[in-house]
C-alpha cells in the first residue's frame, strides 16, 4: 500500500454498556486511541446505528481524517448471528431478531460491513495484537459466562456454515457436583462448561461450599451481602490467599483446562488465550498453571509435547493482551483485511 493511500478502516465493538472503536489505516497500523461511546441496545437497533455513527464522527475527527475515508467497517454484536441476521435477543432489544443489522448498517453508513459475534471479534483482536503468530488462536474468556473464538493460521475467523460456531461455553464436560448430580446451564442443559467455569458458577459453588461445616467460620458466612456481591469479592479474597476462594478459582481453572484439552482435539490450534478479568489478578500464573495441570490432565501426549521437536511444546498457553479494545481492534483488523 502506498502512504499516501487515504482509505481507513473502523472496528465497531457493541456492548451491553458501551461501544468500543478503533480507526486503523490502509496498512493496518492504529490512528488514533479507542473512541467509547454510550450504548443503547436495549432501545432497539436504531438508537444503537445512532451511537455508532456518533463513534464513527468522533474518530475520523480525532484522527485527522474524513468520515468519506472509510472504506470498510467491521462490526461485532453481543449475540449469535448469522449472515448478518441476529438469532437470539440476548441483552439486545427485541427488534434485533431476525434483522439484517449488517446489511441495515451499510446501507446507513455507504460503506460494506463486516460482522461477527463479540467472541469471534475479540480472537481477531488477540490475533492483530500477537505480530509473530503463525498459528491458530483459540481464545477463551471467563466472565459472567464463557465465551471463545477462533481464527484460523493466517487471520480468518472461523465461524462455521452458519457462524455459530464456537459456543464454548455450552459444550459438555464430566464433572458433577459431590452429590452425583450434573448442573444446570442458563442455556437450559446440564453438565457445560459454563456451568462450572464463569462467574455464574462461582456463585452457585461458593453457595454449596458456605453450607460446609468446613467453611462455617469464614468471613462470607458473617456477611450479610447477597451471594452475587460475595462471589464478586471472591476474587480479592484469593488474591490474599484464602483457602475458600483459591480452593473455588483452582477447581474452576482446572476444569475449564480439561474443556480446553477437548477443544485442542478438535481444532488444534497451537496457541490458547485466557481472556476475561483474570488476566489482570495478582493470581494469574497460579490460575494459568492450574489450567495446564487439567489440559495435561485431559489431553494427549502429541498434543503436549511436538513429535518433530522435544524442545517445543505443541500447544502454547498465553494471557490475553488486547484488554477492553480487544473486539475493536480485531473488528478493525478484519475490516482492513477483507475490504482492503
Amino acid at each position: 500500500m502506498r502512504e499516501s493511500d487515504p482509505r481507513c478502516f473502523a472496528g465497531l465493538d457493541i456492548g451491553g454498556t458501551s461501544v468500543k472503536s478503533i480507526l486503523v489505516d490502509a496498512s493496518g497500523n492504529l490512528l488514533g486511541d479507542m473512541v467509547e461511546v454510550a450504548s443503547r441496545v436495549k432501545d432497539g437497533y436504531e438508537a444503537t446505528f445512532v451511537q455508532l455513527e456518533e463513534a464513527l464522527g468522533l474518530l475520523t475527527d480525532r484522527a485527522g481524517r474524513r468520515q468519506s475515508d472509510i472504506a470498510g467497517i467491521g462490526l461485532d454484536v453481543p449475540a449469535p448471528s448469522s449472515n448478518g441476521v441476529i438469532r437470539v435477543q440476548a441483552n439486545l432489544g427485541a427488534d434485533w431478531v431476525g434483522t439484517n443489522i449488517r446489511d441495515e448498517f451499510s446501507a446507513r453508513a455507504g460503506v460494506p460491513v463486516y460482522m461477527t459475534n463479540d467472541g469471534n471479534a475479540a480472537a481477531a483482536g488477540e490475533y492483530a495484537a500477537r505480530s509473530d503468530c503463525d498459528a491458530g488462536l483459540l481464545l477463551i474468556a471467563p466472565g459472567t459466562g464463557l465465551g471463545g473464538g477462533l481464527v484460523l493460521s493466517g487471520g480468518q475467523i472461523y465461524e462455521g456454515s452458519n457462524g455459530l460456531a464456537l459456543e464454548v461455553g455450552h459444550a459438555s464436560v464430566p464433572f458433577r457436583e459431590a452429590g452425583g448430580e450434573l448442573p444446570d446451564c442458563s442455556c437450559g442443559l446440564t453438565g457445560c462448561a459454563e456451568a462450572w467455569v464463569s462467574l455464574m458458577a462461582l456463585r452457585r459453588r461458593l453457595g454449596i461450599e458456605l453450607a460446609q461445616d468446613k467453611w462455617k467460620d469464614h468471613a462470607l458466612n458473617a456477611s450479610d451481602a447477597s451471594i452475587e456481591e460475595k462471589a464478586y469479592q471472591l476474587r480479592d479474597y484469593a488474591e490474599n490467599d484464602d483457602p475458600l476462594a483459591v480452593s473455588l478459582f483452582k477447581e474452576q481453572a482446572f476444569i475449564l483446562g480439561y474443556a480446553i484439552a477437548n477443544w485442542v482435539r478438535l481444532f488444534d490450534p497451537g496457541l490458547v488465550v485466557i481472556g476475561g478479568g483474570l488476566s489482570e489478578a495478582s493470581f494469574r500464573d497460579r490460575y494459568m498453571a492450574w489450567v495446564i495441570e487439567g489440559f495435561e490432565d485431559g489431553s494427549w501426549p502429541i498434543y503436549l509435547e511436538n513429535p518433530f521437536d522435544t524442545q517445543a511444546v505443541s500447544t502454547q498457553f498465553e494471557w490475553a493482551r488486547g484488554g477492553d479494545s480487544a473486539a475493536a481492534l480485531g473488528m478493525a483488523f478484519v475490516a482492513s483485511e477483507v475490504f482492503g
